[in-house]
């Protein structure tokens, strides 16, 4: 094997796959990436055996070939060669990797290809194309709640499925902890309507969102029962599916909630953030007290002492005293689009729902907490 390529290029292409590539690897041949050189092009592919990225790029002097390499060293040698470079690439009849670039040179030791493990696809009988800015947006609508509680494995991801919405049939994102619900729709893209409900994990779903950043255009999706594959141009990611069975999520959305809250929502996160300030527990809660227009905020430390700030609201129910945890409140008001945020209300151990009035196609439920 041996070709030339842009420093750029492969710096490129080694970022989107060398993340999948965890640190540290009981099996040596997971901790490489397979460099795999034919027809004009670099395909560079990773995998921990759950999750595989492979990605093309165009190289040139090429004697097709291939090898796997430590991912991360080849990753960090790339990333501080010179802005510019071009750099050759050349495997030797000792399996070991030459890497040159200006007066730069490396050497590494390589793994046979043949030991590389393939994650095929097989059959994947539901496709459709997805836009990039709407697979963005289910994702960020929604990850900030997926549990990283290990036992609970199957609330580690995003349940991606059918669902009914309030004008017919749409394409639904939902994560939950346990402690809070957030949920996305858009359109059902033509293609996925008979799609089963699936569960992308945790760490499928961060690869996903680093790569969208960076493409436009359509997301090719291809689903069955246990694996899923995003395809984005150059780069195709297969990831196998959480096995398991996601809570009936809806039972756990109040519909009953009638004291409704309406308020400024960069002013109320502020004022969420100021007041958390002063508190020490792990939970980080702040007390809300509801009044006629108004709200105020307090945390209460017995090391650090009080503090409180009042906000103007459109409030007109009951007064009301309840408590969340901050942080998961700002993870909230973090996704929120509009100037005004909404929130509809029960009592101080029921949960609240939360909407943003710039996007009605989003929801949020939070666990209120004792304070």
């Amino acid at each position: 094997m041996k070709l030339t390529i842009e420093r750029s290029s492969l710096l490129k292409s080694l970022g989107h796959v060398h993340s999948v590539v965890e640190r540290r690897n009981t099996i040596p041949i997971l901790s490489n990436v397979l460099l795999d050189a034919a027809d004009g092009r670099l395909s560079l592919t990773a995998t921990d055996l759950d999750l595989a990225i492979v990605e093309a790029t165009e190289a040139h002097g090429i004697e097709p070939g291939a090898t796997t390499v430590p991912a991360h060293t080849l990753y960090d040698i790339v990333r501080k060669l010179p802005d510019g470079a071009e750099v050759s690439l050349s495997l030797d009849d000792n399996q070991r990797l030459t890497i040159e670039a200006g007066r730069s040179s490396f050497k590494l030791a390589c793994l046979p290809r043949d030991d590389f493990p393939s994650m095929t696809d097989g059959d994947l009988p539901h496709n459709f194309a997805l836009p990039a800015v709407e697979l963005k947006r289910l994702i960020d609508k929604t990850r900030f709640a997926i549990s990283t509680e290990e036992t609970r494995y199957y609330l580690n991801g995003i349940y991606l499925h059918v669902a009914q919405g309030a004008d017919g049939p749409v394409l639904r994102a939902v994560a939950t902890d346990g402690h809070r619900l957030a949920q996305a729709d858009t359109v059902v893209p033509e293609g996925a309507a008979e799609m089963p409900g699936v569960i992308v994990p945790r760490k499928t779903v961060g690869e996903i969102r680093k790569l969208i950043d960076e493409f436009e255009g359509d997301v090719e999706v291809a689903l069955s029962d246990t694996k899923i594959r995003f395809g984005f141009g150059q780069a195709v990611v297969t990831s196998k599916l959480i096995d398991g069975t996601f809570p009936d999520y809806s039972r756990v959305i109040p519909k009953g909630n009638e004291k409704e809250l309406s308020l400024d929502c960069r002013a109320f996160a502020n004022a969420v953030d100021r007041v958390s300030t002063i508190s020490t527990d792990k939970s980080r809660a702040v007390k809300l007290s509801l009044g006629d227009d108004s709200i105020t905020l307090s945390v209460t430390s017995p090391e650090n002492g009080t503090a409180t700030e009042e906000l103007a609201a459109a409030y007109q129910a009951e007064a009301m005293d309840i408590g969340f945890n901050s942080r998961y409140l700002l993870d909230i008001l973090g996704q929120v689009e509009g100037d005004t945020v909404a929130a509809r209300l029960a009592s101080p151990d029921a949960p609240t729902v939360v909407t943003d009035e710039a996007d009605q196609a989003a929801l949020y439920v939070l666990m209120p907490m004792r304070v």
